[in-house]
């Protein structure tokens, strides 16, 4: 593989006449003109045949290079373009962009399943300009064998969106991704590939070339300058949470026009939304729990200025556009500089000004290292997969898998992945099987892109700290070789933007902060294969065993009460009056049925004290009878928190018992019992405690934790 040191060669005089016409009935003007670097993309694909790789900045118009390629492929009578994009926001964008062109783009994706027998009927009948599908769908049994054999053989064009995806260095690194590799050494020789991103430095850009030139074809690479004229960088220091929350209540409506406030955790967006909700600020939340139409509905709001702002996680990224989103803020940084640049790149595409703020938090490191960690797959874990599909003999599912492996079910979902692109394991119709093709666990890759993702955390915290130019310290880690001061951000010409938090505000935000309760579900059902794991249950839990609903003080990922319960949890220590303070009001208003009359600990093997002492501060506040607490057996619970659901509730099953001290005091026990814990992970700890507690006579028990995690 090479890649050609010089530019793409000038396009034909008649390439480029047909190439503006198509771009004209692209964007509905007929003043349109290309970009430096456009016209030579699309020459190189449609005369050249060639492979490319774009690294242009967030607007530039990458799109446009694919959609008129594939208006003049059409006309040369050439097959569908198949786009592979990431997500579904970007699917519809791209949709509805083909669609104002003329272009019949249509999409196979999970949210559309029953249009997809209509979608085959349209590419039999070669009625689609563009198909649209995500990486996952490469690997679905019926598309993969009904489907691609076909759409490889007649393909017009291959285009690869956000192609840092395929690169285990890019900051999105998903591993159905690596699958484009076979698909692309299984092209026709003449069928260009164009692959586009905003979000690569040098080391994905040459990883990105590698798989793009499988089977041995050069790769054409087009690279433009990164700085984006529009954008305003600046950091606020280092603040509380309350003080970022109440720097937003202040200054929200001063930022200008709408935009995104991104968040590290799903909890901190809701909580922030419905802080500046409650302040009477137009916002919403959006996250990866978000239903899939309400998304799409938020984000026409918010591309329609209906709304101030979304609240969002990364899940807002890839692909939503809106020309004049108006500002982006950041509450907690993101873990690498080229991640924030993604992020920020949504703003300012054409306006003169978009203001970027980040508000890093002290929590950020915490929540680099948890992502971090789940990111990684576990040797071990891997290698009890495969040994548990080579010994099944038949398809597993995953659900059947988690009664086989103890790994949680994300994980597991990752892991599949990462096993299936590297040939170990093949999905087929019913589940997943062994190929008995032989896996290694590759420690050095692996740590390889572990120290890479430190020394991105590290770059994060300099950007921070950085008293020069922001824009080219972004453009610096990209690798750009145009970086060069901006003349706009805080860094060359001082802070634009407010810094104070009225106390008013702070007061507010703290008090927000302060809120405290979170709902815990009782589980109602044992988990599916239980007897794989010598746990004889199955179905739904009996009504006479099961705990009632349950509270926690709070999430261990919520910005006000959560930071706190991280230090707490650090080590046993007798709990605190601040914290049984806070535990009151949530009992306050619990909204049980009946008050509880008593209560029990949860035997803990790491914090006792705290436990206890919880427990017994509780009672005294309350004036309830301190039962006591439940006995460990055989050694006590098994596993560590994180695993999935088969495992921990075998890890506990009759390792919590009611001695008999704890039995006399319950038949003295006319009502319910209060039954506390530090803190709730997959809730068999609580579900198997209650059912002891039910079975020796408790008439009904209510879990209450310190903190949820998850």
């Amino acid at each position: 593989m090479t890649t050609p040191p010089d530019a793409p060669a000038p396009p034909a005089p008649v390439t480029a006449e047909r190439a503006r016409e198509a771009l004209r009935r692209l964007v509905g003007r007929q003043d349109a003109d290309f970009r430096d670097g456009q016209l030579e993309a699309v020459a190189a694909l449609v005369e050249g045949r060639a492979r490319v790789l774009v690294v242009q900045r967030t607007g530039w118009g990458k799109s446009a290079v694919y959609f008129v390629a594939t208006a003049l492929r059409r006309a040369e009578g050439a097959g569908p373009t198949v786009i592979i994009s990431p997500l579904l926001a970007l699917m519809r964008d791209q949709v509805a962009a083909a669609e104002r062109a003329g272009i019949r783009a249509v999409t196979m994706n999970s949210a559309n399943a029953q249009d997809w027998d209509e979608v085959r009927t349209a590419l039999a009948e070669d009625a689609v300009d563009v198909l649209l599908v995500s990486p996952e769908r490469l690997n679905n049994p019926r598309f993969r064998d009904e489907q691609l054999p076909d759409l490889a053989r007649r393909c017009g064009l291959l285009v690869v969106d956000e192609a840092h995806c395929v690169s285990d260095w890019g900051h999105d690194f998903r591993p159905d991704y690596r699958r484009i590799r076979d698909l692309l050494a299984g092209l026709p020789a003449d069928v260009p590939v164009l692959a586009t991103t905003a979000t690569a430095n040098a080391r994905v850009v040459h990883d990105v070339e590698e798989q793009l030139g499988a089977g041995g074809r050069p790769v054409t690479t087009v690279r433009g300058g990164l700085a984006r004229d529009s954008l305003r960088l600046g950091v606020l220091p280092s603040m509380s949470p309350e003080q970022r929350l109440g720097w937003l209540l202040a200054h929200l409506g001063e930022l200008p026009g709408s935009g995104i406030v991104y968040t590290l955790t799903v909890s901190a967006a809701e909580d922030v939304a419905a802080s500046l909700a409650d302040a009477g600020h137009p916002v919403a939340a959006y996250t990866g729990r978000t239903d899939p139409a309400d998304r799409e509905r938020l984000e026409n709001a918010l591309r329609h200025n209906e709304v101030k702002a979304l609240v969002a996680t990364s899940a807002l990224g890839m692909g939503f556009d809106k020309p004049d989103l108006g500002f982006v803020v950041h509450l907690g940084a993101p873990s690498s500089p080229v991640a924030y640049y993604q992020q920020v790149g949504r703003a300012g595409r054409a306006t003169e000004r978009a203001d970027v703020l980040l508000l890093p938090g002290p929590e950020d490191r915490d929540i680099w290292r948890y992502f971090a960690s789940v990111s990684m797959p576990r040797e071990e874990q891997a290698q009890a997969v495969l040994r548990a599909l080579a010994e099944a003999g038949r398809p597993l599912s995953t659900a059947a898998l988690e009664t086989t492996v103890d790994v949680r079910r994300t994980r597991l979902e990752l892991l599949l992945k990462v096993l299936d692109v590297d040939g170990a394991v093949q999905r087929v119709p019913g589940g997943w099987v062994a190929t008995g093709v032989p896996w290694e666990y590759d420690a050095q890759r692996y740590e390889r892109v572990a120290a890479a993702r430190r020394d991105e955390q590290q770059l994060m915290v300099d950007y921070e700290r950085a008293d020069d130019c922001r824009m080219a310290f972004l453009q610096a880690c990209l690798d750009d070789p145009t970086a060069a001061p901006c003349g706009r951000c805080d860094g060359c010409a001082g802070p634009w933007y407010p810094t104070d938090v009225p106390d008013r505000v702070i007061g507010a935000a703290r008090e927000r902060l302060a809120r405290v309760g979170v709902d815990v579900d009782p589980r109602a059902q044992w988990p599916t294969g239980m007897d794989r794991v010598g746990v004889p249950v199955k179905g739904r839990i009996p009504a006479e065993e099961q705990v009632l609903a349950g509270r926690a003080l709070a999430r261990l990922s919520d910005l006000g009460w959560g930071q706190r319960l991280r230090e707490v949890l650090r080590e046993d220590a007798p709990a605190s009056p601040e914290l049984l303070r806070a535990c009151v009001p949530v009992l306050a208003g619990w909204g049980w049925a009946e008050r509880p009359v008593g209560v029990v600990a949860v035997a803990s093997r790491t914090r006792p004290q705290l436990v206890e002492s919880l427990a017994a501060g509780l009672a005294e506040i309350g004036r309830l009878r301190l039962l006591g607490t439940l006995d460990l057996a055989h050694g006590g619970p098994t596993g560590e928190m994180g695993g999935n659901s088969a495992f921990r509730l075998a890890g506990v099953w009759e390792r919590l018992v009611v001695g008999p001290g704890l039995a006399a005091e319950l038949a003295g026990c006319p009502g319910p019992v209060l039954l506390v814990d530090d803190v709730v992970s997959s809730r068999w700890t609580l579900t198997v405690a209650g059912r002891a507690l039910r079975r020796a006579g408790a008439a009904a028990v209510l879990p209450f934790a310190l903190a949820v995690d998850g």
